[in-house]
């Protein structure tokens, strides 16, 4: 609740409105069956026409004013409920962002989806329901109670008895299913990841055919989930019988004691109607209150889903330094390794070495050597766990965040586009960098010809994820947008993959003339990819193997010399 407590004091005023208008509702409806009462002993029992017409007008009034009060009531209600649901996704967005990869690595995508949208819906809808109920309910439940007690002491007493056990029913049910809908929403986690992953690998799985497979392992999954919600489902089917059975238990009572001082002239009948109207109203808000319960219970699990992850804090802090001084080395590793959480073997072992500004760097080596995760550690997705890394010149755990990210900029493996424009997406990299600057680092990535043909250009139309657009268009509008970026350190991982031989040697003999402004960093399994490079890292097994430019490594490095003559094997013949 602490997460909650800030937006109810931020919509402090919806959230004392919200319940005054419905109290000021239950006030018109309590007052209901008073009336109902007077005609029958008033208006009917001494034939008063105009008495029963003048109270038939006073129940239309009341019922028009009661409905003006729900809507108002309804309406702050409803502004609440949505402020707090959008704060909670901008906060939960925000703490997301703020987490170390290792840590997202740990909590699983599939969570973050449902916690950011399940989890947070269940929350907005208790909110609402809270607000709008959690007066209303026990107000008319007591308040026709205590009118009871004014119609008929003895009877009203039975009123006292079944709110007493009903609400030990309700408060006990919520006990009992408050854990089960945590596993419920637990059990959507899988199924939203089962569902991610499937639609994620559609190809391979249809490429391998593997649907049967996979459908298996939807139901399964599912059926879990199924189980899940039908055991909490049975649980929370008996609030509404037992609450009948009480109630019905109640009205008998009422009948057949009120109709012993009816018959001894000690009770009116208007009043036996009135304490059965009160007993109906008991009975709705109390079903009502049952349902009210039952959400609350899976939005109190969502929401403490939703505030464990606002509690994680961040485990990769960061320094105060902003600016860089001038610097002659842009990369330094001193004997780092490097493993993932979980992981028994390292990923990375006592990696050492020292990239000068203005230097292109090959890295290449076998599937798993640990190409990716070095160049992580260099855009900090990852820390170290032993040895000391310097960008430009300090300390890379020195630096602030802001001074990190402008120094670096990345190309990853997968290219990654979101919906919008050709411009918007190339912004990322630099939000005031001008149509020539755009223009230029399309020209530079060998995407400006066809850019130039879509239609608009550069506010040319990208849909999400990039899916109008072929893999090698996607490939240079991601490098595009590293190099439209101030940053000095550019790193390229295996980014031209989807490109044709001939289209990535015009983007190398592009990126050269890039020589004197950047460090480049280029991650590919082609040595074509990076034989003109100035330095280049061959990894194996998660070890430095070697080092040195192509003509050398062809002499002295076996790993090097084996993944080049794989390649061009006939040529080495």
């Amino acid at each position: 609740m602490k997460h909650l407590i800030p937006y109810f004091k931020k919509y402090k005023l919806q959230s004392i409105l919200a319940p005054l208008f419905k109290m000021l509702e239950a006030c018109f409806d309590l007052a209901v069956p008073l009336i109902v009462a007077s005609i029958i002993d008033t208006g009917i029992a001494k034939g008063d026409k105009a008495f029963i017409v003048s109270r038939f007008f006073l129940l239309i009034l009341m019922a028009l004013l009661g409905l003006l009060s729900s809507f108002t009531a309804q309406f702050f209600a409803a502004r609440a409920a949505i402020g707090t649901a959008t704060g909670l996704r901008h906060e939960l967005l925000s703490r997301v962002q703020s987490l170390s990869f290792t840590q997202l690595d740990k909590i699983g995508k599939s969570t973050l989806i449902t916690r950011m949208t399940g989890d947070i819906n269940q929350v907005q809808n208790g909110v609402n329901m809270f607000l709008r109920l959690f007066m209303r309910s026990p107000f008319i439940v007591f308040g026709a109670a205590i009118l009871a007690f004014t119609v008929e002491r003895d009877l009203a007493l039975i009123f006292v008895g079944i709110i007493v056990v009903l609400f030990a029913v309700v408060f006990g049910m919520m006990r009992i299913t408050k854990p089960m809908h945590k596993a419920v929403q637990q059990r959507l986690d899988g199924v939203t990841g089962e569902t991610a992953e499937s639609l994620n690998g559609v190809r391979v799985i249809r490429a391998f055919s593997r649907e049967e497979e996979q459908k298996k392992s939807f139901r399964n999954t599912n059926a879990r989930l199924l189980f899940s919600q039908l055991k909490v489902g049975r649980v929370s089917a008996l609030l509404n019988p037992v609450t009948y059975v009480v109630v019905n238990t109640a009205i008998i009572l009422v009948l057949y004691f009120g109709a012993k001082k009816t018959d001894a002239g000690l009770l009116f009948s208007g009043d036996i109607v009135a304490l059965i109207n009160y007993i109906g109203q008991i009975l709705i808000e109390l079903v009502k209150l049952a349902n009210l319960i039952t959400l609350i219970a899976r939005s109190v699990a969502s929401m403490e889903r939703v505030g464990q992850l606002l509690d994680t804090a961040g485990t990769m802090t960061y320094g105060s330094m902003a600016d860089f001084g001038e610097y002659d080395d842009a990369v330094c590793f001193d004997n780092v390794s490097f493993t993932y959480e979980g992981a028994g073997a390292p990923s990375l072992t006592d990696i050492s070495f020292t990239v000068k500004k203005g230097e292109t760097v090959g890295i290449i080596g076998g599937t798993g050597s640990g190409k990716t995760t070095l160049i992580n550690l260099i855009s900090r997705f990852y820390d170290a766990t032993e040895g000391e890394i310097r960008l430009k010149g300090e300390k890379i755990t020195d630096l602030c965040k802001s001074a990190l990210n402008g120094a670096v900029a990345v190309v990853p493996q997968r290219a990654m586009l979101f919906s919008g424009t050709v411009k918007s997406n190339l912004l990322w990299g630099n939000p005031d960098a001008s149509d020539g600057e755009l223009m230029r680092a399309l020209e530079l990535s060998q995407a400006r010809d066809f850019v130039e043909k879509m239609q608009g250009g550069l506010d040319a139309r990208v849909e999400q994820m990039g899916r109008n657009l072929s893999g090698g268009q996607k490939q240079r509008l991601t490098i595009a947008r590293a190099l439209a970026s101030k940053a000095d350190i550019l790193i390229f991982d295996d980014s031209a993959s989807a490109l044709d031989f001939a289209t990535e040697a015009k983007l190398r003999k592009a990126l050269q003339t890039l020589h004197a402004e950047k460090t480049l960093f280029i991650v590919s399994q082609r040595t074509s990819s990076i034989a003109n490079a100035d330095k280049i890292l061959v990894l194996d097994d998660g070890m430095l193997v070697g080092m040195g430019d192509h003509k050398s490594l062809l002499e002295g490095c076996e790993v090097y010399r084996e993944i080049y003559e794989s390649q061009f094997k006939k040529e080495a013949e």
